[in-house]
């Protein structure tokens, strides 16, 4: 499971890195904000996180879920007992 979070977290954020409204590519072109952290100017989100959340959408459609939720929920209680990781 970890590996299949990390090979999705890598590709959607190599996505996200060469979006316009990617907060590293918007701080290039002046835009200010005091969060330190990498995230999507549009909806906010810490791409460290939501990036690797197997049901989670962009809002841009530049890339979509990989499971449901409870696609998600089922595969964690199958491969690791339902703990947390």
């Amino acid at each position: 499971m970890k590996e299949m979070i990390e090979t999705v977290f890598e590709q959607r954020m190599e996505i996200c890195r060469g979006c316009p409204l990617f907060s590293e590519n918007k701080k290039k072109e002046g835009w200010k904000t005091n969060r330190p952290d990498e995230h999507c100017t549009d909806c906010g989100c810490t791409s460290s996180a939501k990036n690797r959340c197997l049901s989670c959408q962009c809002p841009q459609e530049k890339w979509m879920p990989v499971t449901t939720q409870e696609e998600y929920e089922q595969i964690k209680k199958e491969t690791d007992g339902g703990t947390k990781d």
